[in-house]
């Protein structure tokens, strides 16, 4: 407790000393963005963030003011690069763990694992010199023991990757030969000591690393070896420690930890880390664990200092605002006004849960057209054809505000069995639908929800048959998020000048955000988005002949409020 209040005390003084520079709101990469890695090179900001089985993965987000952030790749875009290992992968949350990203003598490096499938973990290491493009290169393999692998390329030229537990060794970033591994630290007695990330800095090595959990214990801590006994140590411990942690607080933001450290161009010192908006409640945090920013100093010789996290922050003083980066992807935070027939390709910010289907997914003139897959959203787990391993037929983008309107327009689907919807999904086994379906009797609206591991009540299946004037026409579905504890779900009817037809709105469900918060997707956070199925009939990875696509146009995703505290909300920029 001592050490924890000398610690508040410390950064008191750091805070009042940046309280004259600029000021900032948390989380800087909202929604999904936990385990990040950041680096800057040339005046611009790089950082990667963790996707487990989503695909495309590892996004690479780029900012030359640490506060716009431009989605500029995907280190993991093509199947081709790791052929079959997404379909092989069975668990929800398995696949692409904890990356690093560095930058070394011009080109740029994303080093990552891949969990849960056959032969155990695949150490996997992109390069490129265009982080604008997805032309991430096919990975070097190599076979580390443990997760969270770390990338520091010393001056010597020698290469060292550590691991969790901390392991340390020499890898070869050419071929994946990984050398004899040394154990130079175990963290200071917490579970998990994992992500870890090495600096080099006035004659030690400084070694930073997560341990405790990423939950409620979770911390950052550090200690550092001379550079004159060598990289494997002995290390010595911070007696401070740890170095950022909310464990033990009220605070709104909490889990923080999985810490990354990176200069700026005037030589001031920042930090990111994953948290979660829970309070100490941990009730309610549908959007997982996101990327915080926070400001630190680091005096010669000494640890580094790290400011509380905040959702309001006082920091260095940042770059002024600027979004002049390269590249055809969207900002963070930004709308989606997606028109898909007017599109040449889909948008960048979209995504799949695991490599999809070949021809899945498609623009054509009536609108994203989706082959609708025997497995819905949930699936049935053990059969290989249904339990959504080749696919789902699913395809949204990161809830990133705590308040927000999505709406899509979807044409009613024309065969038997088949559903055409949107979703709050966290996993196969925590998601929030509303679809419309078409049965013998007509075309209804059926609300469902699935929630697994959650502690509030699941609520019942919703179907509610469609009047006449519906059955061949367009539905405007849509997802609001007016507070910070619900999602609501409504369906409305439109005219052939694109707009609902007043009077038509039927307001279906509200549902709990709980449903999706934690459960089965603890890692992970929502996404929004649309899915269709055939609900099972067909043979193999077909619905029955006949079964006509789906089709979605009018896309729209508008953030309209930051809950930055328990009492505390922002308008969305």
């Amino acid at each position: 407790m001592r050490v924890l209040t000398t610690l508040t005390a410390l950064v008191g003084v750091l805070e009042n000393a940046f309280a004259a520079n600029s000021t900032f709101y948390n989380p800087i990469l909202p929604g999904w963005h936990s385990d990040p890695s950041c680096a800057q090179v040339n005046g611009t900001f790089y950082c990667v963030t963790s996707t487990f089985i989503a695909f495309p993965g590892l996004p690479v987000y780029a900012s030359k003011d640490l506060i716009n952030w431009k989605l500029a790749s995907h280190a993991w875009s093509r199947e081709s690069q790791l052929p079959g290992l997404s379909w092989g992968t069975v668990e929800q949350q398995q696949g692409m763990y904890a990356a690093t990203l560095r930058y070394h003598e011009g080109t740029f490096y994303v080093i990552c694992e891949y969990l849960g499938v056959p032969g155990g973990i695949r150490g996997v290491l992109f390069k490129t010199t265009d982080p604008f493009t997805d032309s991430w290169s096919d990975p070097v393999l190599f076979k580390p023991t443990k997760i969270d692998p770390d990338l520091f390329f010393d001056d010597d030229g020698t290469v060292y990757s550590a691991t969790q537990t901390i392991l340390l060794q020499t890898l070869n970033i050419n071929t994946g030969e990984l050398g004899e591994a040394t154990n130079p630290w175990n963290g200071t007695g917490g579970v998990w000591p994992e992500g870890p990330h090495i600096y080099k800095k006035d004659g030690y090595y400084y070694l930073l690393i997560a341990e405790g959990g990423t939950a409620e214990d979770h911390a950052v801590t550090m200690a550092r070896a001379k550079v004159s006994d060598g990289i494997e140590g002995p290390y010595t411990p911070y007696e401070k420690n740890p170095v950022l942690t909310a464990r033990g607080t009220d605070a709104y933001f909490q889990t923080v930890g999985h810490a990354d450290l990176f200069q700026d161009t005037k030589g001031n010192w920042w930090g990111v880390a994953l948290a979660t908006r829970t309070g100490p409640e941990h009730e309610i945090y549908p959007m997982g664990r996101e990327t915080v920013l926070f400001p630190v100093t680091w005096e010669e010789g000494e640890y580094p200092i790290a400011s509380t996290v905040r959702g309001k922050m006082s920091g260095w003083e940042l770059p002024p605002p600027k979004r002049d980066l390269p590249g055809d992807g969207p900002f963070v935070s930004d709308p989606d006004e997606y028109d898909f027939p007017t599109l040449s390709a889909l948008p960048r910010n979209l995504m799949y849960w695991r490599v999809p289907a070949s021809k899945a997914f498609a623009i054509s003139r009536q609108g994203l057209e989706v082959v609708p897959s025997r497995n819905n959203l949930t699936g049935v787990m053990g059969d290989v054809e249904l339990n959504g391993q080749s696919g789902l037929s699913f395809i949204g983008r990161r809830q990133e505000h705590t308040e927000f309107n999505y709406s899509v327009d979807v044409t009613a689907p024309k065969s038997e069995g088949t559903e055409a919807g949107v979703t709050v999904f966290l996993t196969q086994f925590n998601h929030l639908d509303l679809g419309v379906m078409r049965t013998k009797s007509g075309l209804s609206l059926r609300f469902r929800a699935e929630a697994q591991s959650v502690s509030v009540p699941v609520p019942a299946t919703k179907s509610i048959p469609l009047p006449k004037p519906w059955v061949n026409g367009t539905i405007r579905l849509e997802i609001q998020a007016g507070n910070r504890t619900h999602y609501s779900f409504s369906a409305s009817r439109v005219g052939d000048n694109g707009k609902v037809i007043k009077g038509s709105r039927q307001d279906v469900a509200v549902a709990s955000a709980a449903l999706v918060s934690g459960g089965t997707g603890t890692f992970v956070g929502t996404l929004v988005g649309v899915y269709a199925t055939c609900e099972g009939a067909g043979k193999g990875a077909s619905c029955p002949a006949g079964t006509g696509q789906a089709y979605f146009n009018r896309w729209r995703y508008q953030g309209e409020a930051q809950a930055i505290s328990a009492t505390e909300t922002v308008p969305s920029k």
